[in-house]
C-alpha cells in the first residue's frame, strides 16, 4: 500500500455535504471507480465499499444535530465510532468538543478523517484510533466513563456488526455516557431501547442509496 493521505487527496474533491454545508470534506464523486482504485492500491479483491469517501445519511444527521445543538458536544470527551469520513468527529470539534477520538479500522478512513479535520481547521483536538474497540471497556480505571459522548452513524446495516455495536453502545450508556446514533432505516436497527431525538430528510445519491432522500433519525441509545 502506498500513502493513504496522498490517495485520498488524489481521488476526492473538497466539497460540503448536502445536509451540513458548514463543513467541507474530501468526498468522492463516484463509488465504483474509487472502489476499484482502492482494490488496486491494496492489491486485494472483494474489499468493502470505501465508506470513508462519502457522507452517509446517518453521519450527516448526527453532524447536523450536533451543530444545531452544540451543548451536546461542547467541552466534552467524545468518541466517534466507525468514523468513516470523520464528518461526525469534525462536527463535534466544530462546536468545541474538548477532545475527539475518531475510530475506524480502515487506513484510508484514518487519512480522510485527519485531512477533513485539517480542512475545517479543527485538527488540534482530534485523535484517530485504528483498531476494533468493540470489546473494550466503557469505564476508566477510576470508575468514570471513558467518554462523555459516544456517537455512531450508519452501524446497523448488517446483523453481526449491529449486534456487537448496539450491545457495546448500551454498555457506554450504562457507564454514564450520552450515546447517540444516526440511522436512515437500516435493516438491523433495534426495535426497542432507543429514544428519538430528531428527524432529517437527507439528500443521498442513487449510486449509494435506493432513493434521493433518506428519512434519517438521531436516536439516543438507552442502557441495556
Amino acid at each position: 500500500m502506498g500513502d493513504p493521505v496522498a490517495f485520498v487527496r488524489q481521488n476526492t474533491l473538497l466539497k460540503p455535504p448536502s445536509l451540513v454545508p458548514e463543513l467541507t470534506l474530501h468526498l468522492a464523486d463516484k463509488a465504483v471507480p474509487l472502489w476499484e482504485l482502492t482494490e488496486a492500491e491494496l492489491a486485494e479483491k472483494d474489499l468493502p465499499p470505501p465508506y470513508w469517501a462519502f457522507a452517509w445519511a446517518g453521519g450527516q444527521a448526527l453532524a447536523r444535530y450536533i451543530i444545531d445543538h452544540p451543548e451536546v458536544a461542547a467541552g466534552k470527551r467524545v468518541l466517534d465510532f466507525a468514523s468513516g469520513s470523520g464528518i461526525v468527529a469534525v462536527a463535534a470539534l466544530w462546536v468545541s468538543a474538548s477532545h475527539v477520538v475518531a475510530n475506524d479500522i480502515d487506513p484510508f478512513a484514518a487519512a480522510a478523517i485527519a485531512l477533513n479535520a485539517e480542512a475545517n481547521g479543527v485538527a488540534g483536538g482530534l485523535e484517530t484510533v485504528r483498531r476494533d474497540m468493540l470489546e473494550e471497556p466503557a469505564l476508566a480505571a477510576d470508575g468514570r466513563p471513558l467518554f462523555d459522548l459516544v456517537l455512531a452513524g450508519d452501524v446497523c446495516y448488517e446483523l453481526p456488526m449491529s449486534t456487537r455495536t448496539i450491545g457495546w453502545l448500551r454498555r457506554h450508556a450504562a457507564a454514564g455516557a450520552t450515546v447517540l446514533m444516526g440511522d436512515p432505516g437500516r435493516s438491523y436497527l433495534p426495535d426497542s431501547g432507543l429514544t428519538k431525538l430528531a428527524e432529517y430528510m437527507v439528500p443521498t445519491p442513487r449510486e449509494l442509496e435506493d432513493s434521493d432522500l433518506r428519512r434519517t433519525i438521531v436516536w439516543r441509545v438507552d442502557p441495556a
